[in-house]
């Protein structure tokens, strides 16, 4: 069984999958988006909550070091997307309304952080607004 601060490590590794789908739905990951993710998760992620990692540091920092790790892999962003999906569809209590909003928020400066939106990142973005929008209605 996990402990909270080791369920809230795998939740902030999982956006950062999430967040690596974004920027990778175009094939290409640039280094504005991975910079667009550093500057959100510095400004606005660290002051979400308190949770730790086993190194006794932010857990949201778990985001980058999985985005990049992803990205030197060079995974898949489908799978990386039906991966997060499946977590969230499991894990929907930790996904709160301000962690919803800050995810959807996150996403599309990633997204929009190079020359705007492309079409590969609009469809991913769409299918996240989906998965996001279940349960809230």
């Amino acid at each position: 069984m996990l402990t909270s601060n080791e369920k809230q490590v795998v939740f902030y590794q999982k956006i950062g999958e999430l967040f690596y789908a974004i920027a990778a739905a175009d094939k290409v990951v640039r280094e504005q988006e991975y910079k667009a993710l550093k500057k959100l998760v510095q400004a606005e992620w660290t002051s979400i909550d308190d949770y730790k990692d086993e190194f006794n540091t932010d857990a949201v920092f778990q985001m980058e070091i999985v985005f990049e790790w992803f990205e030197y892999e060079q995974m898949d962003a489908d799978d990386c997307f039906e991966s997060f999906k499946e977590y969230f569809q499991e894990n929907r209590k930790l996904f709160t309304e301000k962690r919803r909003q800050l995810i959807w928020k996150t996403a599309n400066k990633i997204a929009a952080s190079f020359s705007g939106k492309n079409k590969s990142e609009l469809i991913m973005l769409t299918k996240l607004l989906s998965v996001l929008q279940e349960d809230t209605v």
